[in-house]
């Protein structure tokens, strides 16, 4: 399947969750079998290209493709975690959003020291939530060498935030608008 297909594959749904946002619901494709497995082929490929050797997940969706790319692959998964939800002590980062902070977690021996990370999501739009995944995976000990996107928003700048922040970041297809 081209990514053309797989593009063809993402929902659209004007106004939501307000007036003038085109949101892009990435569930369709995952819900679609053979256009999720071609999305995880895609995206698996990129990541070996860039030499993974762990592959990092950013909750919620970011471990769907991420466990299923890793599984693909046979590295291994570590799942970056929104906050109170790992049973062991954490690293923790708080970060900005639009509208007040969040927190990411990870467990503290999960990445290997200098384990060539590839950070995973469905979607980035301004970049915040990677970017403060990225500085915690390289707190963590990982080398983050790139991240990967199932849908880029380019018009809210967040994949090229990433490549100023010295991570390359890529992304299957881009919608323009938000």
């Amino acid at each position: 399947m081209t990514v053309e297909d797989l593009r063809q594959l993402v929902r659209t749904i004007p106004d939501f969750p307000k007036p003038g946002i085109l949101f892009r619901d990435v569930t369709t494709l995952i819900g679609d079998g053979p256009g999720f497995a071609a999305a995880v082929g895609h995206m698996a490929d990129r990541a070996e290209a860039a030499g993974a050797e762990v592959i990092a997940g950013i909750e919620a969706r970011g471990f769907v493709f991420g466990a299923a790319m890793a599984a693909r692959m046979g590295l291994p998964f570590v799942p970056v975690r929104k906050p109170g939800k790992l049973p062991v002590p954490v690293l923790a980062i708080d970060y900005a959003l639009e509208y007040g902070t969040d927190t990411l977690e990870v467990d503290p021996g999960a990445v290997p020291d200098g384990a060539r990370v590839v950070v995973i999501d469905d979607l980035i739009a301004t970049g915040g939530t990677a970017l403060a995944a990225v500085e915690l995976l390289r707190r963590a000990g990982g080398e983050v060498v790139h991240s990967l996107f199932a849908i880029d928003l380019p018009d809210l700048g967040g994949a090229q935030r990433l490549r100023d922040a010295g991570v390359p970041a890529e992304a299957l297809m881009a919608f323009e608008g938000h």
